[in-house]
């Protein structure tokens, strides 16, 4: 017997953990593609060594599970999904900060950024891309899982979870402490973080 979660709503929790993982697979090779082009080398993405971007997952399922019920009305997909997810980037910029010094973006050289923070043409994407979930990506990726989740779905969705969980422990771990040796070296500087401060961050 194939091992099921189903939530209150029938929905099989391993199925959509699948939808997940495809979701931040396609997330990191589009990262790394953009950011190996701007960069002109090589770069791998993402805050864990592995080939995920859960940002990816999160939001995009984020997306389809609240939107769903009015799904049918794109413009109002387009608007609620530009701003919800901006100001994620907004709350993902401050906690990144606060755990480890800085964020892992920079939109100083686009027009009308904020602080390097959110960019108007990052917010268009984020709209047009909560219209393309329902358009083509949730239908894309079902259509992905229902080629192997009869086999092993479950099995792939369980092993990809615990090897995350392991990869994201210790990138944490090492991640936290890049930001005691940074602390180390420059403790007065960090020590009089504002919110001001914390927004004009960028990367290393």
């Amino acid at each position: 017997m194939s091992l099921m979660f189903y939530n209150a709503t029938g929905m099989n929790f391993l199925y959509f953990l699948n939808c997940f993982i495809i979701y931040s697979f396609l997330g990191w090779i589009f990262e790394c593609i953009v950011m190996s082009i701007t960069e002109k080398k090589p770069v791998n993405r993402g805050f864990v060594r592995g080939p995920l971007c859960p940002i990816y997952g999160a939001g995009a399922l984020g997306v389809y599970f609240l939107f769903r019920p009015f799904s049918d009305n794109l413009l109002l997909v387009f608007v609620i999904g530009a701003v919800i997810a901006t100001l994620l980037e907004v709350a993902v910029a401050l906690m990144q900060t606060k755990l480890f010094g800085y964020f892992w973006w920079n939109y100083n050289n686009k027009k009308f950024n904020y602080k390097g923070v959110i960019c108007l043409e990052s917010t268009v994407c984020w709209g047009l891309m909560s219209m393309l979930t329902f358009i083509i990506f949730q239908p894309t990726v079902e259509r992905i899982v229902d080629m192997y989740y009869p086999v092993c779905g479950n099995a792939v969705a369980l092993i990809v979870l615990v090897y995350y969980c392991f990869d994201f422990h210790s990138s944490f771990r090492k991640a936290f402490e890049e930001k005691e040796e940074r602390l180390e070296n420059n403790s007065e500087d960090f020590a009089q973080l504002t919110l001001e401060d914390i927004l004009h961050n960028t990367n290393d």
